[in-house]
């Protein structure tokens, strides 16, 4: 059982979460939540260099580093990079990990992004966190609890959907004051930054996620910021509870 406040970042791989969510997390986590950051994968496909069990165990390892940076625990649902399927077999994955979490506030990836396995991964985010309380669903390793939690979906890679239309964001979080760790946190996958470093010879991981948040930052008056849409669909919560929690620092638009 958790205090209620637990927060569960589900995304498709490592890394997923460090550029779209992690400064929100770490505020939360100065606010006393219980961070947990997930992907589907390991991210067995995100390298020229290592074999898929080679680059699986690297990624992990750079992800619980990570999470480690906000006293967090991290999971892998272990499915492969770039099949990562709507199917029963990864729901039942996914209903499990939120079903053991039991978080108050689930961020996922964005509905529409640059690759399927961003958007399959937002779907099973969304069908988890509804039917986390269906009795009649049943996980070996937790069972149902209610309420439904709150899911924020996080912005898609550059902001823009997948015709080029940018992306709106209804909550604006101010991450200025935690800028440093959110860049610690992406630096802990050096597995991806250091192939970026050595092919481009530009450190485009870290300018890449400043770029976006200084974006959103510019649209609230502040240096940096990270932009969310919250699921707001029938029986799910329809307040906001990261203005509740985050107060000045959460704009809605």
């Amino acid at each position: 059982m958790t205090s209620g406040k637990t927060v569960l970042s589900l995304g498709a791989h490592p890394d997923d979460a460090e550029f779209f969510c992690v400064g929100t997390l770490a505020l939360l986590r100065k606010k006393g939540w219980q961070i947990h950051i997930a992907t589907m994968t390991p991210g067995d496909c995100g390298t020229v260099q290592y074999s898929r069990e080679e680059i699986s165990r690297i990624r992990k390892a750079e992800a619980s580093k990570a999470a480690g940076l906000l006293d967090g625990s991290y999971h892998c649902l272990e499915c492969s990079d770039i099949f990562i399927m709507y199917d029963r077999a990864t729901l039942l994955k996914a209903i499990e990990l939120v079903r053991k979490v039991r978080p108050t506030i689930v961020f996922t990836l964005s509905p529409s992004d640059y690759m399927v396995d961003h958007e399959t991964a937002s779907r099973i985010a969304q069908t988890a966190c509804f039917a986390c309380g269906v009795v009649n669903i049943e996980t070996a390793g937790a069972g149902p609890f209610e309420p439904v939690p709150y899911l924020y979906y996080m912005d898609p890679v550059e902001g823009k959907d997948n015709f080029g239309a940018e992306v709106k964001a209804s909550t604006l979080v101010d991450i200025t004051s935690v800028m440093d760790i959110k860049e610690k946190m992406l630096c802990c996958h050096e597995s991806q930054r250091n192939w970026l470093l050595t092919h481009h010879h530009i450190d485009d991981y870290v300018i890449s996620m400043k770029a976006l948040a200084e974006k959103r930052g510019w649209e609230i008056n502040c240096a940096f910021a990270e932009g969310f849409r919250q699921h707001l669909g029938h029986a799910y919560p329809q307040d906001n509870i990261l203005k509740t929690e985050l107060g000045d620092l959460v704009h809605t638009v």
